[in-house]
């Protein structure tokens, strides 16, 4: 996978914190220059943090309590952001193929089946 060497902004977004750690430790492995600012353990917390943060890049699994991970893209597309900056790009982290159309339909920039 060749990923671009400049640095960019990313949250990673799982219920499952052996995932986090796995995909931080991939996400390290293969794009060095990736900062990841913040880590969410739900929907909600993504959103919120996307909010706070303002990455350039949200890798969200599909299921996760409180808000799933297109309702959370969903909410993310719609965010009010300013003149200068731009949304984030969104890249789905599942185990579920079955949502493949309706993420690329909310605009995901990719969809990786786990384990990534």
């Amino acid at each position: 996978m060749n990923l671009p060497a400049t640095a960019a902004r990313a949250i990673l977004a799982d219920d499952e914190r052996l995932m986090r750690e796995q995909l931080r430790a991939r996400l390290t492995e293969a794009w060095p220059a990736l900062q990841i600012v913040a880590e969410a353990k739900n929907g909600l917390e993504a959103v919120e943090l996307v909010q706070q943060h303002r990455p350039d890049i949200v890798f969200l699994d599909i299921r996760m309590p409180g808000l799933t991970g297109i309702e959370a893209a969903r909410q993310i597309a719609q965010m009010d952001i300013g003149d200068d900056e731009c949304l984030p790009e969104i890249v789905f982290i599942t185990a579920y193929d079955q949502h493949a159309v309706e993420a690329f339909e909310q605009g995901a920039a990719d969809y990786v089946l786990k384990p990534a």
